[in-house]
């Protein structure tokens, strides 16, 4: 039974190696795929986040037992008139009166936050390929310059050669001449 933590905790921790990697040696910039992975994780938390927000306050299926064992009044009329506020997917509410929610506050914001992040990553990430491509297809790109070497300046000429004729080389001097 305690092997099922223990392997999840050996997985995030491998995903969270692999995925702080580049963010640590600053290759996410260049990388649409680490923006990618990055956009399903914080969708991926978004809906973790879903979860604990619409089942934590659910210790009970009763509502009027969560309320008092959250030790606040529960008002039956005013979940009886508002009936579609908290059976609605978003925001998530579970009020018990007026002025207190079972819902953590922190829930809601999250939900808005967190996919407008991975909507971020994904632009970045199409923008990223986009650029990529287009300077691939021009031989510009930063990784061709450092592979095929760029030419620098031209050699200096060398000198017109004397009116006799060209200096003679090594080889022309080592032979003898018939």
């Amino acid at each position: 039974m305690s092997v099922i933590p223990v392997l999840i905790c050996c997985a995030l921790t491998t995903a969270g190696w692999f995925w702080s990697r580049p963010l640590l040696l600053g290759t996410w910039r260049r990388n649409p795929a680490w923006l990618t992975w990055s956009a399903v994780l914080l969708l991926m938390g978004a809906g973790v986040t879903y979860l604990i927000g619409s089942l934590l306050p659910i210790t009970s299926l009763d509502p009027e037992e969560a309320c008092s064992k959250a030790g606040q009044a529960y008002d039956r009329t005013y979940r009886r008139t508002n009936f579609e506020e908290y059976t609605q997917w978003f925001p998530l509410h579970n009020k018990c009166n007026a002025e207190y929610d079972l819902i953590p506050a922190w829930v809601n914001p999250t939900l808005v936050a967190l996919p407008a992040l991975a909507l971020l990553c994904l632009a970045h990430a199409v923008l990223l390929t986009v650029t990529q491509r287009r300077t691939k297809k021009k031989g510009t790109s930063l990784n061709d310059l450092h592979r095929h070497r760029v030419p620098g300046p031209a050699a200096p000429t060398p000198p017109a050669s004397s009116p006799a004729g060209p200096e003679p080389t090594a080889y022309a001097m080592a032979t003898p001449s018939p």
